[in-house]
């Protein structure tokens, strides 16, 4: 689909040859008018998805910087920021909604740009998440203020380099959720699908920023903070936009609102597969490796963010134990000593059975589940990846 505005507002442009982002990528190679058929393979349908985020932000791109050369360095930094790197889950949650409900032969391309569109909507949050974390680094990668900060520096501008850069990526992260709603809207399905598909995109929107609330407050209230209020941010930040809300957009992609057993079953399966995957994330935030995650070790203990984990361990702790663990620490030793009491506390395992407790939640949800046999199976499979990742 064209640009809406282009020849309005905004007008599109030829890409410029310098543009630095990373190279259009064609998953498919199909005849003008051809089906693209349903696919099974993850390697298949992340190919389908990259094309389609990489022809996408090609068009907004060109149109976003035909206003004004100045804006060619965000949408470069916007595209690779999406394309360099990420899992897909979203997109992949989405596909395996809709294809439970689907027909044995659905036609990818009608909802491919609603799918990949979601990868924008992460996007927007991990942004915007780190300006509020203050994180210098994101999948291995300098985070999007630190970029433009050093973008202002490098080009002596007046004023402060932080201050610019904060402010850049927050207009990115409200520029990649703005291209995430278009990208909703180009989905070729009847109105009906459409509009119930946009009232669950809603409220994975909503659930997300409150849940970041939540999180942004439990900074400021770390010592009055339960472990059922940190598995509720977890169930509206991430099972919320990560796993329940793509897997009920996708299906109401097929035809509007799913069957109310589905929809019972994909919600059962998707908050407990998100809260798996979050207390997965808080183990790699403290014992993970940074070679594979990408992010420093030890920065939750680093600023005493109530997880999971980190309450469990005070629950489990000793006298001597607690006090230690109510310490922020100084210095990486710091860090070092008292990853080792999270360790000795017990909690590492206690919270691996509530993993795992989860992951039984999900794969029973699936069994009686009204779905095609083959989301059935990758469903199950998705389950077990995602919340066993190292990174």
């Amino acid at each position: 689909m064209a640009n809406q505005l282009a020849g309005g507002i905004l007008s599109t442009s030829v890409v410029q040859s310098g543009d630095s982002a990373p190279p259009h990528r064609e998953a498919v190679d199909l005849p003008r008018g051809a089906v693209m058929p349903a696919i099974d393979t993850a390697a298949a349908l992340r190919g389908a998805v990259e094309a389609t985020l990489s022809d996408f932000l090609a068009r907004e791109a060109a149109s976003l910087e035909s206003a004004d050369p100045a804006l060619g360095a965000l949408a470069s930094l916007a595209r690779s920021y999406v394309l360099a790197s990420g899992k897909r889950l979203r997109p992949t949650f989405g596909y395996w909604g809709w294809r439970g409900v689907a027909d044995s032969a659905p036609a990818l391309e009608t909802v491919l740009p609603a799918l990949a569109g979601l990868e924008l909507l992460h996007a927007f949050a991990l942004v915007q998440d780190d300006v509020m974390d203050g994180s210098a680094t994101r999948r291995g990668r300098p985070t999007a203020h630190e970029v433009l900060a050093a973008e202002h520096s490098a080009a002596g501008r007046a004023g402060s380099a932080g201050r610019f850069g904060s402010a850049g990526a927050v207009l990115l992260g409200d520029l990649l959720l703005v291209w995430a709603d278009r990208m909703q809207l180009q989905a070729k399905v009847s109105a009906a699908a459409l509009l119930a598909a946009r009232r669950h995109y809603d409220e994975m929107r909503i659930a997300t920023i409150a849940g970041q609330y939540l999180d942004v407050l439990s900074d400021a209230e770390s010592d009055a903070w339960s472990i059922e209020r940190a598995l509720r941010v977890a169930r509206l930040k991430t099972a919320g936009y990560t796993v329940t809300g793509p897997l009920l957009l996708g299906a109401a992609l097929v035809d509007g609102e799913p069957d109310g057993s589905v929809a019972g079953a994909y919600t059962v399966y998707g908050e407990a597969v998100g809260e798996a995957f979050q207390l997965r994330d808080d183990l790699l935030g403290v014992f993970g490796d940074p070679l594979i995650t990408g992010k420093p070790a030890g920065e939750d203990l680093r600023t005493g963010k109530p997880t999971v984990l980190l309450l469990l361990a005070r629950q489990l702790a000793t006298a001597a134990q607690r006090n230690a663990l109510r310490e922020l620490p100084d210095d990486a030793a710091d860090v070092a000593r008292l990853t080792d009491v999270v360790a000795e506390t017990g909690a590492i395992d206690a919270v691996e059975a509530m993993v795992e407790h989860r992951i039984t939640t999900a794969l029973d949800a699936l069994v009686g589940a009204p779905i095609g046999p083959a989301a059935r199976s990758a469903l199950a499979d998705l389950a077990i990846t995602a919340t066993s990742r190292r990174a």
